[in-house]
């Protein structure tokens, strides 16, 4: 009887563990900033955008910030980033470095040439999957207005699976202002490529409500 009651509870065990839930509770964000024309401007408001962003993270949670170049696709457009540790004492310490590294940034950037979006939502992508993160957020602080380099492919489509794409201060270009529909029509049609690709859209501009900015 024992033996039985012994080999049901071993059952009972197995089940549980495989029905565990591993999804990952970590968030990941990636932050991209474009740098290209008038839009240099507002740079300094993604200051207080990431700012709150670290004071919400948990250990674990991971952050990159990168610039929208004229070439986005590469490592050295990547600014800072950190997946944050259990120790609060580390954690603190990994957080006032990489403040330091995006004020630097900001004080320093200079303006880019070209917009290559695309490139940085893929390369966003692939550093979101790599963490591992069971909610991965993609935050575009831009006008959305594309400018690319000679020769760059940009027009095939994004694999966004389990992303949300947040877009923040969408400014109006000064074209905007003669046809308005060129406006909806370039948030529309990033609307679009995201969603086709299997990911969550988001337009935010009012920046006074950074609470919702992570919202799922």
């Amino acid at each position: 009887m024992k033996k039985i009651l012994l080999i049901a509870l071993m059952g009972i065990l197995v089940l549980n563990a495989g029905c565990a839930d591993t999804t990952s509770r970590a968030r990941s964000v990636f932050m991209l900033l474009d740098t290209s024309g008038t839009y240099k401007a507002e740079i300094d408001k993604a200051r207080a955008i990431i700012n709150y962003l670290l004071g919400t993270f948990e250990p674990g949670d991971s952050m990159a910030v990168a610039r929208i170049d004229s070439g986005s696709f590469s490592e050295k457009d990547i600014v800072a980033k950190v997946t944050f540790d259990r120790r609060p004492s580390v954690a603190t310490e990994q957080k006032r470095l990489f403040k330091t590294k995006v004020d630097r940034f900001i004080t320093q950037s200079k303006g880019s040439a070209h917009t290559d979006i695309t490139g940085g939502v893929v390369q966003a992508v692939q550093y979101l999957n790599e963490t591992g993160a069971g909610q991965k957020y993609i935050l575009i602080f831009s006008d959305l207005e594309e400018d690319l380099a000679k020769g760059h492919v940009r027009d095939f489509p994004l694999e966004m699976a389990g992303c949300q794409a947040i877009a923040l201060n969408v400014t109006k270009l000064r074209s905007d202002n003669v046809d308005p529909r060129d406006y909806f029509k370039r948030v529309e049609g990033w609307k679009k490529r995201i969603e086709d690709g299997g990911g969550s859209w988001r337009l935010l501009n009012d920046l006074e409500r950074l609470d919702r900015i992570l919202e799922t």
